[in-house]
């Protein structure tokens, strides 16, 4: 994933969440909004089961992206973390312009539906 923490090391947009701060909550409507942890622990949690603890340069909230749908998993900042929003425009331009992009958030997906099936 360095290569997508690269892509986002000097962006301006990246947003702060404290410890224990609740970045979005499962079933919540979609704000159209993925993320990329740029700084920090993420804890992703399905009915309150935590599947994953994620670090600098992954994802998350890309099924809401790709869907619109609701929010399928609670994401809680384990320590202060900074995100980048990434929208539907600028993941449409990222897929474009980067191929290797599209690839990880499409692990990604894949991991999480694995963990959610073993929840």
């Amino acid at each position: 994933m360095s290569t997508t923490i690269n892509m986002f090391r000097n962006s301006t947009e990246a947003v702060a969440f404290a410890a224990g701060e609740t970045i979005f909550t499962e079933g919540d409507t979609s704000n159209g909004l993925m993320y990329v942890l740029v700084e920090g622990e993420v804890e992703i949690l399905v009915r309150g089961k935590l599947i994953d603890t994620i670090g600098p340069g992954a994802s998350l909230g890309e099924i809401s992206l790709v869907d619109r749908g609701p929010r399928t998993a609670t994401a809680v900042a384990r320590v202060g973390s900074k995100l980048e929003p990434i929208d539907g425009k600028r993941f449409q331009f990222l897929v474009q312009q980067t191929p290797f992009f599209a690839l990880q958030i499409m692990e990604t997906l894949v991991q999480r539906l694995r963990q959610q099936r073993g929840a």
